[in-house]
């Protein structure tokens, strides 16, 4: 065998074994945290790099949280998901998809970021939105996702529920305010982007409710000065639950790497980056480094005012539920 024709092979086993050493990463995410995953997937590529040597690449899957649930119950081989309500995460868990005790996996019930939902309003505030209340005002069109599709709908409508209750409502007043508010809902979106595009592209509607970190995303890809933020009196604490997908990496061997992927969102620079995109970080000395971005705002948490998510999906949401109650499809 010729010195060249040695080199050639021993080029090619190293090339071999490096595409071998290459693994590749499925995120099933919800549809508005797509900008905070560019970010986070280049500095964990980098980092996944530097500390073990190998390449890796990391594909993405975003749509409205529980269509990318029943997506990957019905087979889509994410090796991870990274959702925006719980009751999505547990629909994978009875499904056998991910572990049944996932929420115990990561810190912070395996939540790295939690969230919260806001008002954006058209520049300048034409109709001086200030509040919940304004938003069950004759003449307003309210922007939102619907509840049935996407983490994004959940929040918003609990979070007018619980606005209510703070304020003293009984449930059949709390019913009457958010049937008032979804009266002036003229289309449902399917998931956050999709909402955020009825109201800036098509440009229905005067307030689009959702949550904070689309802030960010609302400026950068439909430019400053568009939107301004109003920030309610009240609001709900959003929590952005993790998961490894057991059925997944154990069929490709990637249970190491997705467990990776998922704990680096909780490093500092996770949790930088995180803040960037106005996600609340779950460090608590990133999140008062990160004061400025995130204003302070009356917060209650789902299980103070209905339990779990769980218990507020078979009340609300569920077919039958609350939600079916109080709105009619346009």
């Amino acid at each position: 065998m010729t010195s060249k024709l040695k080199t050639l092979l021993a080029a090619l086993a190293l090339a071999t074994g490096g595409l071998a050493s290459s693994q590749t990463l499925l995120n099933g995410s919800y549809d508005v945290a797509r900008e905070f995953y560019k970010d986070y997937n280049a500095a964990f590529i980098a980092h996944y790099k530097k500390t073990t040597g190998k390449d890796v690449k990391i594909d993405q899957s975003h749509a409205g949280s529980s269509a990318v649930a029943r997506s990957v119950a019905d087979g889509l081989d994410a090796d991870v998901v990274t959702m925006n309500t719980s009751t999505d995460v547990e629909f994978l868990a009875n499904a056998g998809v991910v572990a049944k005790d996932w929420a115990k996996r990561f810190p912070g019930n395996a939540s790295p970021t939690t969230s919260t939902m806001l008002f954006l309003v058209r520049n300048g505030n034409p109709k001086g939105i200030k509040d919940w209340d304004d938003l069950t005002k004759p003449g307003i069109q309210v922007i939102v996702v619907n509840p049935k599709t996407g983490g994004n709908g959940r929040y918003t409508y609990l979070a007018a529920w619980g606005y209510a209750k703070k304020k003293g409502a009984t449930d059949a007043q709390a019913a009457e305010f958010v049937g008032k508010l979804y009266k002036n809902v003229p289309v449902l979106g399917k998931g956050g982007r999709d909402a955020t595009t009825a109201f800036l592209q098509r440009n229905i509607g005067d307030v689009l409710v959702t949550f904070e970190s689309e802030v960010v995303s609302v400026n950068k890809e439909f430019g400053e000065g568009k939107v301004d933020a109003v920030y309610p009196s009240i609001s709900i604490l959003a929590e952005n639950p993790v998961a490894v997908v057991e059925r997944t990496v154990a069929k490709k061997g990637t249970a190491v790497l997705a467990k990776a992927y998922l704990d680096y969102l909780y490093s500092d620079e996770g949790q930088e980056i995180a803040a960037k995109h106005a996600m609340r970080p779950y460090s608590q000395a990133i999140l008062k480094k990160n004061a400025a971005v995130f204003k302070p705002i009356q917060l209650f948490t789902v299980q103070e005012m209905f339990g779990s998510l769980s218990e507020a999906q078979k009340v609300h949401f569920n077919d039958g539920g609350q939600f079916d109650k109080l709105y009619t499809v346009r």
